[in-house]
């Protein structure tokens, strides 16, 4: 175990940045981005248990319509939608350069391993989507989450390539801020590897809880998965596709067969 930094070791640990700046600057980060969204979810949940309708009756409805009458006018929402939603990844990104002129290369989001890291994505797809789908199937049947209606944009031809976006505009952010920003950052705060790991877990599964108590299980569970993965590989890139795919089969998938399948 390596010993405790002294003051002047803490006093500027990255980039003239001292401990509290570093804190504080995450805090921010978090703020405009996924952070606001866990607190949004907070709020969500208590409204959903509190309703006299029980958890498991209720549907959460994700990717939806704005304007469904006027498809292209739909079409620029949903755009500009994923659009703002990518900017905290290059806030993070811009902070990040000022002491390292190459941060999307050093988090490893990047395409230097196009084979490997496609592979891996492959790997964690399996390992998190079949066990997810059916804490997802368990915890409903349980009474601690809502259906979850993935996709409901309107019966458009560019309906499916939107939700292939928006599920790569989920990835990027949440790997990026949550893995490839966060545990740089808290890491030259002083935090220690788990301490990070199980953080940014629970804030992954918190922004999540707008799902239902099985949603926030999955994804902190998800969250420990990938962090501790990336302390081990350094590398964002084969977790963005992961949860590309994860997305893509859960967003485009639904959408297909809401349909012809009834449990969904």
């Amino acid at each position: 175990m390596s010993s405790r930094p002294t003051e002047t070791t803490q006093a500027t640990p990255a980039g003239g940045l001292s401990r509290s700046a570093l804190l504080h600057e995450t805090a921010l980060v978090l703020g405009v981005s996924l952070g606001a969204s866990a607190i949004w979810s907070v709020l969500s949940i208590i409204r959903k248990v509190t309703a006299e309708t029980a958890l498991s009756a209720q549907t959460t409805a994700m990717n939806s319509s704005v304007t469904p009458d006027r498809p292209w006018l739909d079409l620029a929402y949903q755009v500009v939608g994923i659009g703002l939603a990518l900017v905290p990844v290059l806030l993070a990104l811009h902070l990040l350069h000022r002491e390292d002129p190459h941060p999307g290369a050093s988090m490893g989001f990047d395409l230097r391993r196009p084979g490997q890291d496609v592979l891996a994505g492959l790997g964690l797809t399996a390992l998190i989507g079949i066990p997810g789908l059916a804490l997802y199937v368990v915890s409903r049947e349980l009474g601690m989450n809502t259906t979850i209606a993935a996709a409901n944009l309107v019966d458009v031809w560019w309906s499916v390539p939107v939700l292939v976006l928006a599920a790569a505009q989920n990835a990027v952010l949440e790997e990026v801020v949550m893995i490839g920003y966060l545990f740089r950052r808290w890491a030259q705060a002083g935090w220690g590897t788990w301490q990070i790991i199980v953080t940014s877990a629970l804030i992954r599964g918190t922004y999540h809880l707008y799902q239902g108590f099985g949603g926030f299980v999955g994804n902190a569970v998800m969250g420990v998965i990938f962090g501790w993965l990336y302390t081990r590989t350094r590398r964002v890139m084969p977790l963005v596709i992961a949860h590309t795919l994860l997305d893509v089969i859960a967003f485009v998938g639904y959408a297909l067969l809401r349909d012809r399948v009834g449990w969904l």
